[in-house]
């Protein structure tokens, strides 16, 4: 299998958003490094917005993240699907490829990203649809800790279960700092103790955003805002405990001006050189 590491660890980037576009065609070299892109939101894809992801493709290095797989879910996973995204890396070039650990699709999808039970039926029943796709995809698969609200079921806590599918799976890890942050705050765990639970062989790239703070106990995981200075400081330290990673600035919406956003790519890059 191909490795799922990047060539570059001390690199950072952001999403290919249409509503990005037009900025990050006209970006200064040096703004950013590569590019995350959903495959299911670019194959086939033709017309302009074909062109202008195939012209950013050739300028920069991309990261798939995808949208649609359902990794949790009770439906067959989507061969052709995986097939489709396999041809799509090969052709791109891509060295990673990640989704969420979480299902979105029941009878068709549900356009959500839905919590997992933490239960051992569900680390067997993931892990083998993971291994599965890895089979499928010729390479190895990051799987990324998703922010929830509700649990349906929790034989075990979070960061149990997150490493018994690592590990059973064989898979790697794309840590979501905000992700760690908001669900300690609104499961009431020591982000800290989170970070230091995982296992550090299995992390191959972070993620970073903003997020909603509903209320002290309450952040809802947006990727409309800024990163706060309590997830800068959460980064820091998962560059402490893992050694710096390709990392992403998720911004999916609510877009600021472009600078803001290299101003926030700058702070990543500083954490980098720190760590």
């Amino acid at each position: 299998m191909q490795t799922s590491l990047t060539s570059a660890k001390a690199s950072v980037g952001l999403g290919l958003r249409r509503g990005l576009m037009k900025d990050l065609q006209t970006a200064l070299p040096g703004a950013f490094d590569f590019l995350e892109v959903a495959p299911e939101n670019w194959i086939g894809i033709g017309g302009a917005h074909g062109a202008a992801f195939r012209a950013l493709a050739e300028r920069y290095p991309l990261s798939c993240h995808g949208l649609s797989l359902s990794l949790g879910g009770s439906a067959p996973l989507d061969v052709k699907f995986l097939q489709e995204v396999r041809v799509f890396l090969d052709h791109y070039n891509v060295p990673l490829y990640s989704e969420h650990l979480s299902y979105c699709s029941d009878d068709g999808h549900l356009y959500d990203l839905l919590p997992l039970p933490f239960t051992e039926e569900a680390v067997h029943h993931v892990a083998a649809r993971i291994r599965q796709s890895q089979d499928i995809l010729g390479r190895r698969l990051a799987v990324e800790n998703v922010s929830y609200y509700a649990a349906p079921q929790q034989d075990m806590d979070e960061l149990t279960f997150t490493n018994a599918v690592l590990r059973e799976a064989d898979c790697d890890l794309l840590l979501d700092v905000n992700n760690v942050y908001v669900n300690s705050i609104n499961h009431g765990f020591d982000p800290q103790t989170f970070l230091a639970g995982i296992d550090a062989g299995r992390v191959v790239a972070m993620h970073v955003a903003g997020h909603f703070d509903e209320s002290d106990t309450l952040k809802i995981d947006t990727h409309g805002a800024s990163v706060k200075p309590v997830v800068w400081s959460l980064l820091a330290e998962a560059y402490a405990r893992f050694g710096v990673q390709p990392t992403l600035l998720e911004r999916d919406f609510n877009f600021p001006e472009f600078s803001d956003l290299v101003s926030e790519l700058q702070t990543i890059r500083r954490l980098q050189g720190e760590g």
